[in-house]
């Protein structure tokens, strides 16, 4: 399942790659990219992982989640 998580605060791409790479080391998460300009974290994870556990990776870093939804492609 493929989702992003849009976050307040990504300052500039080394923070947002570093993010990506907490977030590989979830058991259950397959792929992250980040987007900084976009504010963004593209993720490919299996379906028993669960949002707060992405989120959690955030807390104590400043940066705030402002939602983890269900990313869409072009074709639905």
């Amino acid at each position: 399942m493929k989702k992003v998580i849009c976050v307040d605060d990504l300052c500039c791409q080394r923070c947002a790659d570093q993010m990506a790479v907490k977030l590989a080391l979830i058991d259950g998460v397959l792929k992250a990219k980040a987007d900084y300009k976009k504010g963004k974290i593209f993720i490919e994870v299996k379906e028993s992982v669960q949002d707060e556990s992405l989120a959690a990776v955030f807390d104590g870093t400043g940066m705030k989640v402002l939602s983890i939804e269900i990313r869409k492609g072009i074709f639905g």
